[in-house]
């Protein structure tokens, strides 16, 4: 005896439900030239609107993307031979973190993406290395945050941008204690594994490869906590309205030979998670990745109500069917 076409709809609809929500959506863009092209993997921020964290943190109000993983000394180099000019590479090598690179080194990085896209650059940089907000009357002026282009599409996270898709569960609409859930993640010097982050290593071997290092957050990312920490768009003061300061925030989420597991966890992030220093400063910890804006596509929540309409559909019209079979015999 077959089983119902009904019952195996329900039950394949089911599946594709279940696959949809649980699905973290990933995006890669290509750069470069030549034999110097290179992707940046991206994942999807989404859920806009959330709420922040207890401490102040996290609340984005729209969609976006953010580097899966920190850009690469082999992405960084691939840039420079591809045209990225008055910048010089990091202090690793392959595919190990670019580092050792100023805040104007990782802006230049992210506007030579803006422009080679046929993009607006994100931030007023000019030859001497030195920051300027965007006048009130150029395209794509932004009043809530001067520094970043409105018309770019690749920018530095900023500190909320960069700790939601750090700390926030969408599956649980919660902040979990740290990037790879909720609790301690065991250290690494290499990996993937669930709950695993690269910190407390040795000194001499550096941090792992960007791919390797460690298990994920519930948007897909990987190392935003422990290997490196990154550079955020961020200004000290958190406006992006005042360049004359000349400081940046950079995320202090652990780095590869920090023993401290605590450096890792958002409730450490007020006190010290968000360090201030100068656009011009640098050190072989800190690197950065790349954040992107996003076309509007469905949330999970959005394709589950979809789906679920069409298996209603489907089960209305193959009753349909077989209620007008039974009445014409």
């Amino acid at each position: 005896m077959t089983k119902p076409r009904i019952t195996i709809l329900s039950r394949t609809f089911a599946l594709m439900v279940a696959t949809l929500v649980t699905t973290s959506f990933s995006y890669a863009d290509t750069f470069g030239t030549g034999t110097n092209q290179f992707i940046i993997n991206f994942s999807r921020i989404g859920n806009p609107g959330n709420v922040p964290d207890s401490n102040n943190y996290g609340a984005v109000a729209y969609t976006y993307q953010i580097g899966t993983y920190d850009i690469s000394a082999n992405q960084f180099n691939a840039a420079i031979a591809s045209g990225l000019s008055n910048v010089t590479a990091g202090y690793w090598s392959n595919n190990q973190p670019v580092a050792n690179v100023t805040w104007y080194k990782a802006a230049a990085f992210v506007n030579w993406l803006d422009i080679s896209s046929g993009y607006a650059p994100a931030y007023n940089l000019t030859s001497s290395n030195s920051l300027s907000l965007w006048a009130t009357n150029s395209p794509g002026y932004n009043p809530s945050d001067p520094y970043r282009n409105s018309l770019a599409k690749y920018f530095l996270p900023s500190e909320n941008e960069w700790y939601k898709s750090a700390y926030y569960s969408w599956q649980t609409q919660t902040y979990n204690l740290y990037p790879t859930g909720t609790t301690v993640p065991t250290p690494v010097a290499s990996g993937t594994a669930t709950n695993t982050a690269v910190y407390n290593q040795s000194f001499t071997n550096g941090p792992s490869s960007v791919y390797m290092a460690g298990g994920l957050s519930p948007y897909g990312t990987m190392g935003q906590g422990g290997n490196v920490q990154q550079w955020l768009e961020s200004a000290w003061s958190n406006s992006n309205t005042n360049t004359s300061t000349t400081t940046g925030a950079y995320s202090t989420a652990g780095y590869y030979y920090d023993p401290s597991s605590s450096d890792l966890s958002s409730a450490n992030w007020a006190t010290n998670q968000s360090t201030q220093e100068a656009l011009s400063y640098y050190n072989s910890n800190l690197g950065f990745r790349v954040a992107s804006s996003v076309d509007e596509v469905p949330e999970p929540s959005t394709l589950y109500l979809i789906v679920m309409v069409g298996l209603a559909l489907i089960i209305v019209h193959r009753y349909r069917r077989r209620k007008d079979s039974r009445e014409l015999t």
